[in-house]
């Protein structure tokens, strides 16, 4: 029998479980059982905890059929516990390293109490922490035992659910259980608390509670919130079959009628139009279990008379008057924010009252680059399959020779930009659009990224201050929450952009739509690629493309070029992409013209030049997880991992060589990554199996028809979901090329392969 039976409720919070998991499961005191409990989660928490539970015999995994709520999904994992003492965690919460090592030390010294009480800290989605205000009372009990009618003061601590832990023969003994609906850990909270004849306490910060900026079940108004009333009448109805109990009715009643004004002043639990009926439903409660010589607590003496006397106006009354202070402060801010205000074109704001127009739609990529990445595969989709839809691209105007000639656009900033965007209904983009551009009611905002994130991304940048320069997160969260939708490519990156892009968004998983051509490109798209680029015939091509680092301005090549073309051999093309943020480089365009390496950085498709090439060789670059898809060999040169790592945050190891996680063969050092190839370990079996599983991992959607999907959900209106494909090899073509064998290797380099048309049956 375990100790501790960890009783874990997961319900879309698939960015934060892992770590909730990792954070029990790495504790020092190891007599643990995790019963984790997926409440019918539409996210990745249920394969989250499976593969947990199969990595780690101490996770009981259970899946509720259906979603039921936090208070039966803990429910559910009381009944699957076996451990000594339980200890209830929400998927989104953590504990703090030898938490567990500490509750069992207290408990061995109180001689396993009923309930034991710890501390816990706030940690905000913004990296803000704050303590809590318990630890001083948490103190003052000391090595005490004792029962809250010996120490009613005890009635104020937070109550919720993951502050504690009960002995399991106690709360099942009395039948405790989770009631439903919210603030059920409240009820909970105070019966057993009321119940309990040996509780104890011990000041140990535990608990990392977090706050997150959307998703919690407290974080958004409307009829929910009104069944506090009914928790805390079940409060009182307890009280009633315990008179013994009665000497702490007056702080209980202080406590419940506190709560209810906490709510009351909230926005985000009481909309304002609400106010009035859940005021008067408090008021009635009031009134009906006020207790004899009931007091209201200092400071709030007017709050609780106006409940008492049923006055809304009364209570709006104090309450502007209290305000006035910081309400003169918000007008200080409100005037110069209308300053800022006057500033906005007057003609985009005189276009945002138009209607909005439901067959136009604006599309941009990279900063208006060009037409580029998944805008730019959406854009011909929906011309295919929605040709009512009229589409036009935001551009720079550097940018309008290099478009293709029957592309409507209009350039950033000008008159046609804002008469345009103010009146479109769709908004795609693969990075963000300006700051002032307004999110306008029946819009659709989509977000299709450009990347699957192996470096840490949104709020997870403000960690690193090379990654943060310059970097406004206040701007970025109004950004974010203008996007109605945004794209997710496989449930890694879900997991990543729901916790380091905290909004309202509908993230839709179909794959990433300019991935669609290297799904389904046939032996003539490969050659054409070849031949646009310039690739000699019956030569070999290997797609170097490193990607920027925080820490350095300007490209500098990590690789000695000259001397890696030259051990590539006379036939082989060492193509060269820089990151498109830097500006050209004069070394890399006089190797260029020396013939030694093809300089493709301003290359307009990054789609074509993954089919012209046979290898890829990167560092850190997303690329390589879209590359993966062609089932061709990828190495990765890693000479400054650990300053990169250090500089940047990473969400996994990629040179721990554990399957899904390195994509191939990889190299620390140049001498390293020039006998990779002269020894065939960049194509040998080994490389093959890290490679299928990296694509199984990162590429489980990707079957050709992402961009498809796209269009059928946002502009047709059709549910077109995607579902996991296996990339098989089994029709695989290939396109005819002379294997050019490797110095000092026996072997040869295999021909061009991609994948066919109709490689996933199970799609039919």
């Amino acid at each position: 029998m375990p100790r501790f039976s960890i009783v874990i409720a997961a319900y879309r919070v698939q960015g934060y479980l892992q770590a909730c998991l990792d954070s029990v499961l790495t504790q020092s005191f190891r007599d643990v059982e995790v019963v984790a409990v997926d409440d019918c989660s539409p996210d990745h928490c249920g394969a989250i905890i499976d593969a947990c539970a199969a990595r780690d015999s101490r996770v009981v995994p259970v899946h509720q059929p259906v979603n039921s709520g936090p208070g039966h999904a803990r429910n559910a994992g009381v009944e699957r516990a076996t451990g000594d003492y339980l200890l209830f965690l929400d998927g989104d919460d953590t504990l703090a390293p030898g938490t567990l090592e500490g509750l069992a030390e207290r408990l061995a010294l109180n001689e396993d109490p009923d309930i034991l009480y710890f501390n816990h800290v706030r940690t905000y989605w913004s990296g803000r922490t704050a303590p809590s205000v318990f630890g001083e009372l948490l103190n003052s009990a000391g090595t005490e035992v004792f029962s809250v009618l010996e120490r009613p003061e005890f009635l104020r601590i937070f109550a919720m659910s993951s502050n504690r832990v009960y002995r399991r023969a106690f709360y099942t003994g009395h039948g405790f259980s989770f009631s439903e609906g919210i603030y059920e850990d409240a009820l909970l909270s105070y019966l057993t608390m009321l119940t309990a004849r040996r509780i104890a306490c011990v000041d140990l910060v535990g608990l990392e509670y977090r706050q997150r900026r959307v998703g919690a079940s407290t974080g958004s108004p409307g009829e929910k919130h009104f069944v506090i009333f009914d928790q805390y009448a079940r409060v009182f109805a307890f009280l009633d079959e315990h008179p013994h109990l009665n000497p702490l009715r007056c702080l209980l009643f202080e406590r419940a009628v506190s709560h209810f004004l906490f709510c009351l002043d909230r926005r985000s639990r009481v909309a304002t139009a609400d106010r009035p009926r859940f005021f008067r439903r408090a008021a009635a409660w009031y009134r009906t279990h006020i207790p004899d010589g009931f007091t209201p607590p200092a400071g709030a003496e007017w709050r609780f008379a106006a409940l008492a006397r049923g006055s809304f106006a009364r209570y709006r009354e104090h309450e502007m008057a209290t305000r006035a202070v910081a309400g003169a402060r918000k007008a200080k801010r409100v005037a110069r924010a209308a300053l800022a205000v006057r500033g906005k074109r007057a003609l985009y704001r005189a276009h945002r009252k138009r209607p909005a127009d439901p067959n136009l739609a604006v599309y941009s990529a990279y900063w208006g680059r060009g037409v580029l990445c998944n805008p730019a595969a959406i854009y011909y989709k929906a011309r295919e399959l929605a040709p009512h839809i009229h589409g036009v691209w935001v551009v720079r105007k550097s940018e309008i020779d290099s478009l293709p000639e029957d592309v409507d656009y209009v350039v950033t900033g000008t008159r046609d930009f804002y008469r345009t965007v103010a009146r479109a209904t769709y908004l795609v983009n693969n990075v963000n659009f300006p700051n002032d551009v307004v999110k306008r009611p029946g819009t659709v905002h989509l977000q299709t990224f450009h990347g699957t994130p192996l470096k840490c991304m949104g709020l997870d940048q403000q960690h690193y201050p090379a990654a943060a320069a310059g970097m406004s997160f206040g701007n970025l969260l109004k950004r974010i929450d203008r996007w109605d939708v945004a794209l997710s490519s496989n449930p890694h990156s879900s997991e990543v952009w729901e916790r380091v892009y905290p909004a309202s968004y509908r993230l839709l998983e179909c794959g990433y739509p300019r991935n669609d051509i290297l799904v389904s490109a046939s032996a003539d798209d490969v050659r054409r690629a070849r031949a646009g680029i310039g690739v000699p015939e019956g030569h070999t091509t290997v797609l170097y493309t490193p990607t920027i680092r925080d820490y350095q301005k300007g490209f500098t090549p990590r690789l000695d070029l000259e001397r890696v073309s030259r051990a590539l051999g006379p036939h082989t093309t060492l193509l060269v992409r820089a990151h498109y943020s830097y500006r050209p480089s004069a070394a890399l365009r006089e190797l260029h013209e020396a013939g030694l390496v093809r300089d493709v950085s301003r290359h307009p498709r990054v789609e074509e030049l993954c089919l012209a090439a046979d290898a890829l060789i990167t560092d850190y670059s997303s690329i390589m997880f879209d590359y993966a898809l062609l089932d061709r060999p990828i190495v990765i040169y890693a000479d400054d991992w650990d300053i990169y790592r250090a500089s940047r945050g990473v969400y996994f190891d990629l040179l721990s060589g554990r399957p899904g996680d390195t994509p191939g063969a990889v190299a620390r050092t140049l001498d390293e990554l020039i006998a990779v190839f002269r020894e065939g370990r960049w194509c040998d079996a080994e490389a093959a199996a890290l490679r299928a599983a990296f694509r199984a991992r990162f590429c489980p959607y990707d079957d050709g028809h992402a961009a498809e999907r796209v269009v059928r959900t946002l502009m047709l209106g059709e549910d077109a979901t995607a579902r996991p494909v296996a990339h098989g090899r089994s029709e695989s073509r290939t396109v005819p090329s002379l294997p050019v064998a490797m110095p000092g290797h026996g072997g040869t380099l295999p021909p061009h392969t991609v994948q066919p048309t109709r490689a996933f049956p199970d799609r039919d």
